[in-house]
């Protein structure tokens, strides 16, 4: 859906209108946050982010917007750091948890990457973190905040399946001259990166960017979903996670009498939250958090078949230091005692994450389905589509090629 069409603005944004008709917005913010003023995000049917203009854009903010929109193009480029065809550059791989049982439990995984944020404020390495957590107006939905202890890291712990702008709440946080710890999707990180070389108070105060593999922001009718088939009215909601307290832990809502009801990983994700994801998440080169300096994901254990289990158990996390400001911030933490860890095997990772593995390798082919039906696509360099692509075999290939040219020719959705 083009959120900028009902608006009658002169001068409009040739950038944010191909994202918009091209469908291949992030929701990321980066646009907002370069042109106050003239963009914000609003949320648009069915439920996602995505920026509208309200203003006319200066020439430099055009270019500044064309520059650093996820939506557009990515450039990754390892910088001399060992570099995996599927998972990335990386300069350390680790597995592990928060040795605080209370993170560890009320995380998504292991509960590292809230042992990691409570490190960095805890021993002064930052001042804040710019982080997500759940929306007070919105149980289901999910705002920026800025964390400065670590009941606020505790309180934001655990994954959020719904459209979410941390770039937004960077750019108070930048303003304050603070040194920041940010986490966000690997998109955020991304646009991110790209706009430090025209801000250089992000490289000046952004101390160390934190991601998690991401599988894709379902939209809001997605969490709605949820709540139906849980048989919850959204009215009575006080609270919800999505998962978490507990590995994987269960979609939870809490109602305001006080009782909860809830739904399996495997059924909240897998069942419902999966199938409401919005279309640049399925053109994704980097759901692993490539532009990061830490990335921490879930540590599967896998079944007899190979394929991992959602069984409930103690979490444990995959840790992927990306730059050796990553691994050095891994090392003193681990060193502190905040979280504990041992060697990881890169070869392991394959069968713990396979829609990760199924998402990288499907990706040319549907870009290429794209352009042969003339459909502007976005442009990734440094992502080994090709040889990716090869991985999946032509079968798969021209499966995902025919399957993007139906969805795109709106004959199945």
């Amino acid at each position: 859906m083009n959120a900028l069409a009902p608006n009658p603005v002169p001068n409009r944004s040739a950038t944010l209108d191909q994202v918009l008709a091209a469908d291949t917005c992030a929701g990321c913010g980066g646009c907002a946050l370069l042109a106050p003023r003239a963009v914000r995000m609003a949320m648009t049917p069915p439920g996602y982010l995505r920026p509208v203009q309200q203003a006319a854009l200066s020439p430099r903010q055009e270019r500044a917007i064309r520059q650093v929109c996820p939506g557009r193009r990515l450039a990754l480029a390892a910088g001399g750091r060992e570099e995996h065809v599927l998972w990335g550059p990386h300069v350390a791989l680790r597995s592990g948890h928060a040795t605080d049982p209370a993170l560890r439990h009320n995380g998504s995984s292991g509960g590292v990457l809230s042992g990691l944020l409570v490190h960095l404020l805890q021993s002064g390495a930052v001042d804040v973190v710019v982080q997500t957590a759940a929306s007070v107006a919105e149980p289901t939905g999910t705002r920026g905040v800025r964390s400065t202890h670590r009941d606020e890291v505790f309180a934001a712990a655990g994954s959020r399946y719904a459209p979410s702008a941390p770039l937004l709440e960077l750019g108070r946080a930048l303003e304050s001259g603070r040194r920041i710890a940010f986490v966000g999707k690997p998109c955020d990180v991304a646009t991110l990166r790209q706009m430090a070389r025209l801000d250089p108070r992000i490289d000046q105060q952004v101390v160390i960017t934190l991601s998690f593999f991401c599988a894709g922001i379902p939209s809001a009718a997605g969490a709605r979903e949820v709540l139906g088939k849980m048989g919850v009215d959204p009215s009575q909601l006080a609270a919800f996670r999505y998962r978490g307290d507990g590995w994987p832990g269960f979609a939870t809502a809490t109602l305001r009498d006080g009782s909860t009801a809830r739904m399996s990983y495997r059924d909240s994700w897998g069942g419902i939250l999966s199938r409401h994801v919005q279309k640049r998440c399925k053109l994704c080169p980097d759901g692993i958090g490539s532009f990061a300096d830490l990335v921490c994901a879930d540590a599967w254990h896998t079944d007899a078949e190979g394929y991992p289990s959602f069984e409930e158990g103690e979490g444990t996390s995959l840790v992927i230091a990306r730059t050796e400001i990553g691994a050095r911030c891994l090392q003193e933490a681990e060193a502190r005692g905040a979280v504990r860890t041992q060697p990881f095997d890169i070869r392991e990772l394959e069968p713990m994450q396979p829609g990760q593995v199924r998402k990288r390798r499907f990706l040319l082919a549907r870009l290429m389905a794209m352009r042969a039906l003339l459909r502007w696509a976005p442009r990734y360099d440094g992502f080994f589509l090709a040889r990716n692509a090869r991985q999946a075999g032509w079968r798969q290939n021209l499966r995902q090629f025919s399957g993007m040219l139906i969805r795109e020719l709106g004959l199945k959705s």
